[in-house]
């Protein structure tokens, strides 16, 4: 059993997020539910490495003195699963915005999908959506969308190790992808469309792995916070 001092001294909690929670909301939820549970004033909880609300999976969470290594948890290889849509996309480049334009498909076959993610692996050039965390000037880009402001943002370097299609059913293209630190899978989806001579979005997503990491050794916040009160 794990006591307050083991939350303390650092432990490394694999957190499977539910759909529609932000990364920071999984952390104040595990935060309080330590401190109440071992009655703790102040102890540090962090998450290495945010998952936007609309993707579930794999949230590395770290406590006490283990958040000293969330950039080292951060820096790791991810595994993606997902979805991208095809013939139509959305300013947030997911679903968490409508659709804004749509685009033919008819041109679109299974060989030319599976030949053009060829031109997204490797190391590739990346320009993060509107609708991101990334700051700029003291604020965060999405603060900056939502007001309907634009902004321009400066493309970055990423690496794409794989780039899987598992599965095609119409203009749904599902996919499994290994990246670097930094890889927006929502770019990829749009900038995919664009390959495609269409459009796309990102209409599912799912962190299936960081580094040696898996979500399947991950536990849902209701199973955490149930292990806490067995303890």
């Amino acid at each position: 059993m794990l006591t307050a001092e083991d939350y303390k001294n650092g432990q490394v909690l694999l957190i499977d997020k539910p759909l529609e929670w932000t990364s920071f909301q999984v952390v104040n939820k595990l935060r309080w539910h330590i401190r109440k549970r071992f009655d703790i004033k102040k102890i540090k909880v962090g998450h290495a490495g945010t998952l936007d609300p609309l993707a579930t999976g794999l949230l590395i969470i770290c406590t006490g003195k283990q958040t000293k290594n969330i950039n080292e948890y951060q820096g790791q290889a991810k595994e993606y699963t997902g979805t991208i849509t095809l013939g139509g996309t959305t300013p947030s480049y997911d679903l968490e915005t409508e659709i804004n334009e749509t685009f033919p498909t008819d041109h679109i076959t299974e060989e030319l999908i599976h030949k053009t993610t060829e031109q997204f692996t490797g190391i590739i050039q990346q320009k993060p959506p509107i609708f991101s965390a990334i700051k700029k000037e003291g604020k965060r880009l999405y603060e900056l969308a939502r007001k309907g402001e634009t902004t321009e943002i400066k493309s970055r370097e990423v690496t794409i190790s794989e780039f899987e299609i598992t599965n095609i059913d119409a203009n749904n293209v599902n996919f499994r992808v290994v990246c670097s630190k930094g890889t927006y899978i929502r770019s990829l989806a749009y900038d995919f469309g664009v390959a495609l001579n269409s459009g796309a979005h990102l209409s599912a997503l799912r962190r299936t792995k960081i580094g040696d990491y898996s979500v399947n050794d991950g536990l849902s916040v209701a199973n955490f916070i149930n292990s806490l009160e067995v303890e």
